[in-house]
């Protein structure tokens, strides 16, 4: 119950109404401390390995640019886009969209998503750095959902926690909205 690609149908209005009624998890403030805190660590971990950051579109987009303007070591940076929802609020079968330009062969990778909800997703782009020839994949994901559903996903680095409720906001979408929201929000009554 994370976000779709946003082929639902939903407006402006519509969207502006569930951020006004949603519940706020975390502020804005409380993201840049764990941001903060995320690059500390990352800058500790793979300062002297010269990483290939992936961001995972299209959640990830938001928090990898707030992270690496907070990572002063030299990197690259490209992108991977494989999704479960296509437009759904429910996730389905895996499709690929968008594969890494750069090649992964004997590189340290970082992969940065929005949030860690049942793994499928980032296991699988994990399976596929792992198949392309990284020597090292790491995972950093903003938010980390707590409950059962999830497969074994190895992350390295997280934001902060949250119960098991459809969020949006720094990455994730309500209905193809919202990404943009400065904070961590929960839809009121999901």
């Amino acid at each position: 119950m994370t976000g779709g690609d946003g082929l639902n149908n939903m407006n402006a209005t519509e969207a502006q109404r569930a951020l006004n009624d949603a519940d706020c998890l975390y502020t804005d403030a409380q993201v840049q401390q764990a941001l903060d805190r995320m690059a500390q660590a990352i800058t500790q971990s793979l300062a002297d390995r010269d990483p290939l950051i992936l961001c995972v579109m299209t959640g990830g987009i938001i928090p990898a640019g707030h992270l690496l303007t907070r990572l002063h070591f030299p990197l690259q940076i490209d992108y991977i886009h494989a999704t479960r929802y296509r437009g759904d609020t429910a996730g389905g079968r895996l499709q690929w969209i968008v594969r890494p330009q750069h090649s992964l062969k004997g590189r340290t990778v970082l992969i940065i998503d929005d949030i860690l909800d049942e793994g499928i997703t980032l296991n699988a782009i994990i399976e596929d750095c792992w198949a392309s020839g990284a020597s090292e994949v790491f995972t950093a994901v903003l938010i980390n959902k707590k409950h059962n559903r999830k497969e074994p996903v190895p992350i390295h680095f997280v934001g902060l926690e949250t119960e098991d409720r459809y969020l949006f906001g720094y990455g994730m979408d309500y209905k193809g909205y919202l990404r943009n929201a400065p904070g961590i929000y929960a839809v009121k009554g999901l």
